[in-house]
């Protein structure tokens, strides 16, 4: 019995399902369990070596304990890592974040992006004094009730419970819109508008695949916004870091009234944020009625591996380097794919991106669940067989890191190129 079936027949016994995420359990017939991550490799306590394009789903842009980062991190610990009360790095990463995002003048540190969305639902309906929020099916924004909803029927734009435990009156509160189609935002807006509190969305659908906004997408919705009176959040968990300082909004070009972030400001360890200009942020607490609190909010060690992180990124070709890496990666794909003539379309963004198995283009939910999803269970099986760690969830994404060298990526390649021929003749 390898060690990963033990522990996993263990871990079943006293977590449920044996994991704490259930994306976690999509490795059949049972996960697979780490020892230590290097660079652009984990090590399983089964002794495999994996190129892991998986990276924590996202925050590890640097990859697994890039030394600056860890240095730092040991250094502080030894001072201590609670303390009850402000430090200066949470000031000094901050500084960071505001100096890299026009949008931000200040910053409130949470625990998770999770956490960062419901302080930002929060804050928006502080700010309107309305109660509604609008989302977009397929957009995930972390185990939050007033977001944990998908489209309802199609005479209705009234969310309903995509998870048992949330109420409908709670549901009802979130209207549903097309992501990727203005038109879809405006004909609610016309009906609802005036009791939207806030448009929420990720820049970049990061948690249904890759899938980038349309050109005029984005700012479609800030104009929208503005014309309604309702404040526009964009969701930078993922995205914000990764496609550099600026996040989504510089690349794009477009400003959020309230930014939530999390995953790489954190350098891997638990963090959340939410920033906004000072008008907005001022109703938190201590300075305002909008409620947030936390022991854990900027944790020194999150906040110190986040600030490390921030600034190999501001003084390094880092993101040159993963960024190469994932245009090198999903060229090679569609190369290895369309030779092979297997139906397929990469969605790609600076260092994220993903296959999907389908005949037509992927711009929502509704094509993105065109696509064989079991042909690419079977290309992830493939590639993990060969020491390839891509994400077991079509509906996830394939990060790519500074530690992916040109040499890394073309040995992914040549096991992409074995996994294909697998599937495509077997």
């Amino acid at each position: 019995m390898s060690e990963s079936r033990r522990l996993y027949e263990e871990a079943q016994r006293v977590l449920v399902g044996g994991v704490d995420s259930p994306v976690r359990a999509a490795i059949k017939p049972y996960p697979f369990f780490v020892r230590e991550g290097k660079g652009p490799y984990l090590f399983t306590v089964d002794g495999n070596r994996l190129i892991d394009y998986v990276l924590g789903y996202g925050p590890l842009i640097l990859g697994h304990a890039p030394e600056s980062v860890a240095r730092r991190v040991m250094d502080y610990v030894g001072k201590g890592w609670l303390y009850g009360a402000p430090t200066e790095v949470e000031v000094l990463l901050a500084k960071k974040i505001v100096n890299h995002f026009p949008s931000i003048k200040r910053v409130r540190f949470v625990n998770s992006g999770g956490e960062a969305v419901l302080t930002a639902i929060r804050l928006a309906r502080g700010y309107t004094k309305r109660r509604k929020i609008l989302k977009f099916e397929g957009c995930y924004h972390g185990a939050v009730d007033y977001v944990l909803v998908k489209a309802g029927s199609a005479a209705a734009h009234f969310g309903a419970p995509s998870s048992a435990g949330v109420p409908e009156d709670v549901a009802k509160l979130t209207l549903v819109a097309r992501y990727n189609d203005l038109d879809s935002v405006e004909r609610i807006m016309r009906g609802e508008g005036n009791d939207v509190a806030a448009i929420i969305a990720e820049p970049i659908m990061a948690n249904y695949g890759i899938i980038p906004p349309r050109e005029g997408f984005l700012k479609g919705l800030r104009e929208i916004a503005d014309r309604y009176g309702t404040l526009l959040i964009l969701d930078e968990v993922v995205t914000g870091y990764r496609l550099g300082l600026g996040g989504a909004q510089r690349y794009y070009g477009v400003n959020a009234d309230i930014t939530t972030l999390g995953k790489i400001i954190g350098g891997g360890f638990p963090v959340g944020a939410v920033g906004a200009r000072d008008e907005v942020m001022d109703l938190l607490s201590p300075k305002g009625p909008v409620f947030n609190a936390g022991t854990f909010n900027g944790h020194p060690i999150s906040m110190i591996a986040g600030l490390a992180t921030i600034e190999v990124l501001e003084t390094t070709n880092a993101y040159d380097t993963a960024i190469n890496a994932s245009r090198k990666l999903a060229e090679g794909i569609n190369d290895v794919l369309g030779r092979l003539g297997i139906e397929h379309v990469v969605n790609w963004a600076p260092t994220m991106l993903q296959v999907f198995f389908t005949g037509g283009e992927v711009i929502d939910h509704e094509t993105a669940n065109k696509s064989d999803t079991k042909l690419y269970l079977r290309f992830h099986d493939e590639l993990l067989r060969r020491g390839v760690f891509i994400a077991p969830s079509q509906f996830e994404a394939i990060f790519t890191s500074s530690s992916h060298s040109t040499e890394v990526v073309e040995e992914t390649l040549r096991q992409i190129e074995d996994s294909a021929r697998v599937i495509k003749y077997h």
